[in-house]
């Protein structure tokens, strides 16, 4: 006879529709602002770039461009789970909105460094004319405008991933920031038309790393990998530690969102063992060594275990 019961964690009652009151839901307001300022800076910088054929704009604008997406999947993963809680049909709600929209963002990523790399390339036969105040007096606001968003989203990013997620795009715009300054102050002091195109690739080879590390977290995520800081072999030989387990098989170990790692196992127990114990064992080691509070355990005795290994997958 098998039986099903879940790990749970002191006070964790497995209704996600508490959402709202999360570490991100702490910071709504934090979010909503840093989103704002975020984007009317982005339309100013997207405006100057095109008045100013300022490529190193340009690139920075687009890599705000990508800031804004960014805050906004932050933004939109906390209404989410405030407005949508699990249902019947959708028993996660729609929490792996975040990762897809990771994905998006990541891709749009390669292709703004992809489109400022190739028209470096392009202007430096004849680096046009670029007029250095403008793209000066620009480089200076976006100083201001990120560090105010960086400070609005300092304290979150210590709380959580989600808003961390934001915080670090906002820090990466910040050196893109600077780098525009240091563009246009060169320009101005020696007219040396290079500079805007250099910076340009600068900026784009900064962004590069920043999409593949992105992208490639977003599919692990999807593909349903394990965790990077989980070690899954490490969680069986624990299991198989607990007193009363015989074996432990069909360990699953995923993540659903960023900060939410979900666990499923089954655990064959000897013959007069309390299931009651193995499973409160089990939820010791899950939550207070792994990090893994929602975990679904199935007990088998030896002989309905034998069903398991007939499975092809």
């Amino acid at each position: 006879m098998r039986s099903r019961a879940y790990v749970t964690s002191v006070g964790h009652d497995h209704s996600h529709a508490r959402a709202a009151h999360s570490a991100s839901g702490r910071h709504l307001r934090s979010l909503a602002l840093a989103f704002a300022i975020g984007l009317v800076f982005m339309l100013a910088e997207f405006g100057v770039a095109a008045a100013t054929s300022s490529l190193a704009l340009l690139s920075d604008a687009a890599h705000t461009l990508t800031d804004v997406v960014a805050l906004a999947m932050a933004l939109g993963a906390v209404l989410l789970a405030k407005r949508s809680p699990p249902t019947h049909t959708r028993t996660f709600g729609y929490y792996r909105a975040e990762v897809f929209a990771a994905l998006l963002n990541a891709v749009l990523l390669f292709v703004v460094a992809g489109y400022v790399l190739f028209e470096a390339v392009q202007r430096f036969s004849d680096p046009p004319d670029v007029p250095g105040w403008p793209v000066l007096i620009i480089g200076v606001a976006g100083i201001a405008a990120n560090l105010v968003a960086f400070l609005l989203l300092r304290a979150g990013a210590q709380e959580s991933i989600n808003v961390q997620g934001a915080y670090l795009e906002v820090l990466a715009d910040l050196v893109g920031s600077v780098g525009v300054l240091i563009s246009a102050a060169i320009t101005i002091g020696t007219g040396w038309n290079y500079a805007d195109p250099i910076m340009g690739v600068a900026i784009g080879l900064w962004v590069l790393p920043r999409a593949f590390v992105l992208g490639r977290r977003s599919l692990r995520i999807l593909f349903q990998h394990s965790p990077e800081a989980v070690d899954v072999e490490s969680v069986s030989h624990r299991l198989q530690e607990l007193p009363g387990v015989a074996d432990v098989h069909d360990l699953h170990v995923w993540t659903l969102t960023s900060g939410m790692e979900v666990a499923s196992a089954h655990l064959t127990v000897s013959p007069g063992v309390s299931q009651d114990g193995v499973l409160r064992s089990a939820q010791e080691v899950l939550a207070h060594e792994f990090e893994i509070t929602h975990a679904t355990l199935q007990i088998e005795n030896p002989d309905s275990a034998m069903r398991c290994n007939e499975l092809s997958w």
